[in-house]
């Protein structure tokens, strides 16, 4: 078949990277050779727009043992023990076919953690969609929740933790991105480098289909008017496979008989294939005619590009075969052996004896294009609102308000639908700051979140980028663990657009910088650009998935007030930063200013602190401050436990809208004993801690002195109500 401008534009490459091609091939390409580099050259595999500036992520520290360019990234926690963890997005499959792709999203997200050897343990989201009134939003989010649910119920993997948002940016470009987190011996990580020659490449799973051709391209596209005639490029789950598959490879992963292992994600056989010769510096034949199908007279381009579910691909030790056949069989999967490492550094496609394809492994890896693009840097607004302006709006009013609103109403209609508890090791699962899983038969655990702040990286990139990350080390140490690592998830919108562009480099460098200071590594992640339709691209949304480590898990805490008349201690300074706040948002309809400062020495001290205090057993619940700021903190808390609250009225808190709803970052609220007042305010002045004793709890109502006085009830069904009505 002649290659024609059509056919390239097709496969989603420009024509100068078809003229590279030709220059690596010294050749023109044949349509199968050209389907291969569509994959992986295309933005989902290569990285061309963004390993330039993810190069500047620290990644390294004495708890990381792998760090980005596996399957996923590994942190040790003692005792042998190691975590394995990962986010990806399916954000394009999710909008096309929602139930499917988000199924599909945590089925390819739980591969890339059992092919590191680890059991998973622990699933987690953060899903965005448009506007509630859109007309599509309510099916999407319909589907995509029954997605993960289903998918992950089956599977028999608790879905902990997560974050559901809406915003009219997501309207015709949703995010669906899933977390997976497992438990491995550190003495048995498995890699995907391949090693030695005329080793056995063996296909292993479900059989080949033709869903999801194109899919990694499709994922590296914007959306047009056309976006439902994507929908064949959308692949189709089956959670059960996936679990015999789980099961079959920890199995055969207990002795030593693999060399490497990769799951068949984006771009399928392909890139499993490529991935693993390229990184051991050899080369690869397979026998395309080999590959178990499920369809009749299948092609080679359609078995190198399906991106059919709950495959795997493994080199094996000599000798090993007949053990793995065995293995595979008894759990009921194909096992063929379709191919051989070679000496050639090419990868060598033969169909029926006769040679398809050819392409040296170099050009379809190091060779791909890499690109430094324009990019320009937002300018912080120097405009400063004028609050005074605003119509007058009572405390309670503006609370209720929140509280009501689809982003800060309560979600268990949603998570109610996702296993939280199978497994029997969540200890703490969502609607806390963090979730918590125990390490199986052990008295240690390991904390959970994701976190993401559209509105402020949109406003101000740098300062988004650091406030996400440190809002995420903050859930952690609400809950009494220590954090380790992150993995991040970067969702942007077209970066040949310069602004698009400058926001993500700008997002990265405040990622960057928060992640040094706080000596918190980016170990694994995911880059998905492209997020827009009809050149109207999202919000910048990266997404931040960190886990921290409790040693003692008597030790952990929620955000659930637990006693009558204790004190309430506020850490950090409040300023009154009202900027992209809820407060403005959701009453006023105002999304205009800067994000609130992030001052990373406050947030480690801060932080630290509590933590200490924690371990000491000297707090009974401890929330941080985020979104809609102290009071709607306080009302979370007030709302898990029946208590409420009684603030006292000081001069230090001048206007009281800024003080209750201003976003000022770096702070908790603690619930103190009495009886250990005096020693926490100890602690808090040996460590130069700015505190505020704010108030005590109370039975049935939410009360600032001589300014409000709601019950309790009011609270609760004002938070419950959106969801219901939806």
């Amino acid at each position: 078949m002649e290659i024609t401008n059509t056919i390239i534009e097709k496969h989603g490459l420009k024509k100068e990277e078809y003229e590279s091609i030709k220059k690596l091939l010294k050749r023109n390409p044949n349509l199968l050779e050209l389907g291969i580099f569509s994959a992986m050259w295309n933005e989902h595999c290569s990285y061309k727009s963004s390993r330039l500036h993810l190069k500047k992520l620290p990644t390294k520290g004495k708890q990381v043992i792998q760090g980005p360019g596996e399957n996923a990234g590994v942190i040790d926690i003692g005792d042998d023990d190691a975590i394995v963890f990962k986010i990806e997005s399916h954000n394009h499959p999710s909008y096309i076919e929602p139930y499917q792709g988000a199924a599909t999203g945590v089925g390819g997200i739980l591969r890339d953690v059992f092919t590191m050897g680890a059991r998973p343990i622990a699933l987690l989201n953060s899903i965005h969609f448009g506007s509630p009134n859109h007309p599509k939003t309510k099916s999407l989010l319909n589907g995509v929740v029954s997605g993960i649910g289903g998918y992950g119920n089956c599977i028999g993997i608790p879905t902990v933790a997560g974050e559901t948002k809406f915003n009219e940016t997501y309207n015709e470009n949703i995010l669906v991105n899933a977390m997976a987190v497992g438990h491995a011996k550190k003495n048995k990580i498995f890699y995907s480098k391949a090693k030695g020659v005329n080793k056995s490449v063996v296909y292993v799973g479900s059989k080949t289909g033709r869903d999801g051709i194109h899919g990694a391209s499709m994922a590296s596209a914007e959306f047009d008017e056309n976006s439902e005639d994507k929908k064949p490029t959308v692949q189709v789950g089956d959670p059960f496979t996936e679990k015999l598959l789980l099961e079959a490879c920890l199995e055969l992963m207990k002795d030593d008989s693999i060399i490497a292992i990769q799951d068949m994600g984006a771009a399928g056989l392909t890139s499993s294939s490529v991935e693993m010769a390229s990184k051991g510096s050899l080369g690869i034949e397979l026998e395309l005619d080999k590959v178990p199908c499920r369809e009749e007279n299948m092609t080679p381009y359609e078995m190198m590009l399906s991106e059919s579910q709950e495959r795997m691909l493994i080199i094996l030790e000599d000798g090993k075969e007949d053990y793995a056949r065995q293995i595979f069989a008894k759990w009921d999967l194909d096992f063929v052996i379709i191919g051989r490492t070679t000496n050639t550094n090419k990868l060598t496609l033969k169909f029926k004896n006769k040679i398809e394809g050819e392409i040296p492994l170099e050009a379809l890896a190091s060779k791909a294009p890499i690109y430094n693009r324009k990019w320009s840097k937002k300018k912080i607004s120097r405009k400063k609102l004028d609050l005074k302006k605003l119509k007058k709006i009572k405390i309670e009013d503006a609370l209720i308000k929140i509280l009501s609103s689809p982003n800060h109403s309560n979600k268990s209609w949603i998570t109610n639908q996702y296993d939280q508890m199978v497994m029997c090791d969540t200890a703490q699962k969502s609607g806390s700051d963090a979730a918590i899983i125990r390490i199986h038969d052990k008295n240690k655990a390991i904390a959970l979140s994701v976190d993401s702040s559209a509105n402020y990286c949109k406003s101000h990139p740098i300062t988004g980028g650091k406030q996400i990350v440190c809002e995420n080390w903050r859930n952690l140490i609400s809950v009494g663990s220590k954090p380790l690592a992150i993995t991040n998830c970067l969702n942007f919108g077209n970066p040949e657009n310069e602004e698009i562009m400058g926001e993500f480099a700008e997002c990265l460098e405040g990622i960057k910088e928060a992640c040094e200071f706080l000596k918190f590594p980016v170990v694994s992640g995911n880059v998905s650009f492209y997020n827009g339709t009809n050149k109207k691209n999202i919000y910048p949304t990266p997404v931040i998935g960190g886990v921290g480590l409790i040693q003692n898990l008597n030790k952990t805490l929620s955000h659930k007030f637990k006693k009558e008349k204790s004190i309430i201690v506020l850490i950090g300074k409040t300023f009154g930063h009202l900027e992209q706040s809820c407060f403005l948002k959701e009453n006023y309809s105002i999304i205009d200013g800067n994000p609130p400062e992030i001052n990373l020495i406050n947030e480690k001290n801060n932080g630290e602190m509590v933590l200490k205090l924690i371990e000491r057993k000297l707090v009974l619940s401890a929330h941080d401050i985020s979104n809609g700021g102290l009071l709607i903190a306080l009302s979370e808390m007030s709302m898990g436990s029946n208590l409420g609250i009684k603030i006292e009225k000081s001069k230090k808190l001048r206007d009281l809208k800024e003080y209750f709803f201003g976003e000022d970052q770096g702070r908790y609220v603690l619930e103190i004993d009495e009886k250990n007042l005096t020693s926490v305010e100890k602690f808090l002045k040996s460590g130069s801690i700015y505190y505020e004793i704010i108030g005590k709890t109370q039975e049935n109502f939410f009360e600032i002195e001589n300014e409000m006085k709601i019950d309790t009830n009011v609270l609760y069904k004002a938070n419950n109500q959106w969801y219901n009505n939806y």
